[in-house]
């Protein structure tokens, strides 16, 4: 039985005094959860979050990290630097890292393997864009990118590794795959993952991370397949967020 994992996604919102007192507030309201329960702030809170969430049930990610131990590489950001602070978990390869930033998917492998080795949950991002949708290859697009993503990976490790299936249509849009959708999709996801490492695939975590909110959070984490959320808007406020952590 794969535990449930529900990672907020607060992207480039709050300063670390908001970082402080949005934890502040979401510690109480989500101490009796089921699932695990991740936020990862910006980069410049991470200090102040690690604070916030000593002694509770909230784990601390990142958004991003180097797949290089240190070096001439100006804004970067190592895992050793996060690991120093306190962060468990760490995004990679958001479509917006992708989209905007020229992520590649042999970029997202060297750092989802760096991740590994330091010992570091990367929270890996697949997904397809709209056009893909609309012409039929959504199965292929992210079978193909999930395989790239994990190229390495030792079979005993693979179970380590968080998915997060992202509709690229549907983040901060408002709209949602259909459940039965999200959910064929994790499948093909999953069974990407089994071709490469066999029954290890049936112990990986995938979340659906296409606009969960607390109005259809229940209905999506009762799919087989669906483990999850990556959640981008509704992490911002708390009550929102344990709505979606205690669905």
């Amino acid at each position: 039985m794969r535990k449930p994992i529900i990672a907020g996604n607060w992207k480039m919102n709050k300063t670390a005094d908001e970082a402080t007192a949005l934890i502040n507030e979401l510690r109480p309201l989500v101490a009796d959860a089921k699932a695990d329960v991740v936020v990862c702030t910006p980069a410049t809170d991470l200090a102040a979050a690690a604070a916030a969430v000593r002694g509770s049930n909230i784990g601390l990610g990142a958004q991003n990290m180097d797949y290089h131990d240190s070096g001439a590489y100006t804004g970067e950001i190592s895992a050793d630097m996060l690991l120093n602070l306190g962060v468990q978990y760490v995004i990679i390869g958001h479509s917006e890292r992708r989209e905007y930033y020229a992520e590649t998917d042999e970029t997202v492998n060297l750092k989802v393997l760096k991740a590994l080795e330091k010992g570091l949950t990367p929270i890996v991002c697949v997904g397809e864009k709209l056009e893909e949708r609309e012409n039929g290859v959504t199965a292929e697009v992210v079978r193909k990118q999930t395989k790239l993503a994990l190229k390495g990976v030792a079979e005993g490790d693979v179970a380590k590794v968080v998915v997060a299936y992202e509709p690229i249509w549907a983040i901060g849009t408002g709209k949602t795959a259909t459940s039965d959708d999200a959910n064929d999709t994790i499948k093909e996801i999953r069974a990407a993952i089994k071709e490469v490492f066999g029954n290890a695939a049936d112990e990986v975590r995938i979340q659906y991370g296409g606009s969960m909110n607390p109005k259809n959070a229940t209905e999506l984490m009762a799919m087989s397949d669906i483990d999850g959320g990556l959640i981008g808007g509704a992490s911002l406020k708390a009550e929102d967020f344990s709505k979606v952590v205690n669905y």
